[in-house]
């Protein structure tokens, strides 16, 4: 039974990682019987193709760890006595698992109030980075100047004054330094002037969506959405059993119109509309804050991915022509910088921050210091500003290549997305199934994103599909559109052949 544990090993992890994660599962499945010895490093490193020293030192690890015990000329056997001690159990003969259901465990079905898991959300593949051509959106290219910047700005956090300011906890505080970075560099790019009472430190953007319908979201309250739009806002607002109101869009972004009449709250993405890319209009801007004030709702700007036209100048935020207060702005830190260290900004009304301010302290008080420290000095030394003329450069000449490419190799698409961002919305004759489409890209290292995800309506669309270019290589770039309409035309003669794909 242990074979079924020793699958291929991923690259970019250390071997012996990988073996002793997959050796441990296996003993704490009940694969391997107490009292049977495991496998000779001379066999299992046959088996696996790895030199004998990495198992060795394995086994040497798993028995300092406590869960082997090594026998004269006999070799490593399971240490029962200690796995029954650390889980409290018996083992189980091999053919049943350590963590087996028992009789008497709790039915969640009958106590959980929301099936969260039971939500459509968009899922992305763990492995995107095996792929040779990933148009996929959400991820960047790996930049080694800026890696090292935030090395060196996470190295001066530990040190002196800097790691005084973030070791004790600050309850409901956030470092005064990024607020200040926040308030002095990020918002006037925006051309949003804020006091420190209005901005409130958060660990990303769903976490900003999450603690506002937390605060303002109840049954019954309708809440207008881009259609296509934002599933995690879609689905958040859901959960707080808000009527959601899907609203029309058009090659400007969002219709304001009578269609916004009724609504008590609005969810919108003026500058890179989410996910088709459009950017609204300066008058349109004006004419939905008009709307917010006549029709007294409040609007949610998510400014995720702040404008970076290519062709043109950048127009104010939505929230810097807001004189009532009734725009609450969502800003991201680090989505196109380190996506994973997740933290962002929420810049609202002094009343608003406050509450949201003590709500956030009773799910986790306050992001990690240390980080929020060390990129307040990112942006303090200006290295914030470097990367991000770097990404748009780099950013530019991939949309030229991606535009220039489909318009060669894909004519019978329509894109849009087309001023800027890190992806293009792709819209295929109707006849066009996108998952079918993805499942034949995929066979040639083409990853592509369906966009059915993205509508609310029951008649979702299967003719849309998004393509991030922020974490391609560019040289790769058109190779992988060749290869996307290469798939293309083998699904379009496969439907002339009646085949199935």
């Amino acid at each position: 039974m242990l074979e079924r544990y020793l699958h291929p090993f991923e690259t970019g992890r250390g071997l012996q990682e990988q073996l002793r994660e997959r050796l441990l599962n296996a003993i704490l499945d009940g694969a391997i019987p107490p009292n049977e010895a495991m496998p000779s490093s001379r066999k299992l490193s046959e088996l696996l193709k790895v030199s004998r020293n990495t198992v060795v030192l394995v086994y040497e690890q798993l028995v300092q760890d406590g869960y082997l015990t090594p026998s004269d000329r006999r070799g490593y056997f399971i240490n029962e006595k200690f796995l029954r001690q650390q889980l409290n159990v018996s083992l189980r003969p091999s053919s049943q698992k350590l963590f087996e259901r028992p009789d008497h465990a709790p039915d969640w079905e009958r106590r959980l109030q929301t099936e969260s898991a039971q939500m459509r959300a968009i899922v992305k593949p763990r492995n995107w980075r095996e792929y040779r051509y990933p148009f996929i959106y959400g991820q960047i290219e790996a930049d080694e100047q800026t890696a090292a910047r935030w090395r060196d700005c996470a190295r001066i956090a530990s040190t002196g004054a800097h790691m005084r300011r973030w070791v004790d906890d600050q309850v409901t505080l956030d470092d005064p330094l990024l607020v200040e970075q926040i308030i002095q560099r990020v918002l006037p790019k925006r051309g949003i002037k804020a006091g420190p009472e209005e901005i409130l430190v958060t660990i990303g953007t769903q976490n900003s969506l999450y603690m506002l319908a937390q605060l303002l979201g109840h049954p019954g309250l309708v809440m207008g959405l881009e259609e296509p739009g934002y599933v995690d806002a879609r689905n958040i607002f859901t959960l707080t059993g808000c009527e959601l109101k899907p609203l029309r869009l058009d090659s400007q972004g969002l219709v304001v119109d009578q269609q916004l009449e009724g609504c008590e709250m609005l969810f919108c993405t003026p500058s890179h509309q989410s996910p088709t890319g459009v950017t609204m209009p300066l008058y349109r801007r004006l004419e939905l804050l008009a709307r917010a004030r006549e029709q007294d709702f409040l609007v949610i700007e998510d400014d995720y991915e702040s404008e970076q036209n290519y062709l043109g100048s950048n127009h104010p935020a939505l929230k810097s022509f807001d004189d009532s207060g009734r725009v609450i702005y969502l800003g991201s830190l680090t989505k196109t910088l380190l996506p994973g260290v997740r933290l962002g900004f929420i810049a609202a009304d002094p009343e608003l921050i406050h509450e949201l301010r003590a709500l956030r302290r009773y799910i986790y008080r306050h992001p990690p210091s240390n980080n929020q420290r060390t990129l307040a000095l990112f942006l303090s030394m200006g290295h914030y500003d470097a990367h991000a003329r770097r990404l748009r450069d780099r950013l530019a000449c991939k949309w030229k290549l991606i535009s220039r490419a489909l318009a060669q190799h894909l004519p019978d698409v329509r894109v849009s997305g087309m001023a800027g961002g890190s992806s293009l919305w792709v819209t295929c004759p109707p006849e066009i199934d996108a998952w079918v489409l993805q499942r034949l890209v995929a066979r040639r290292g083409v990853l592509i994103e369906p966009g059915d995800i993205h509508f609310l309506g029951t008649e979702r669309p299967q003719y849309h599909f998004r393509l991030g270019f922020g974490a391609i290589a560019q040289e790769l770039i058109e190779p992988g559109i060749v290869a996307l309409a290469q798939a293309w035309e083998e699904m379009r003669q496969a439907a002339r052949q009646g085949e199935a794909l």
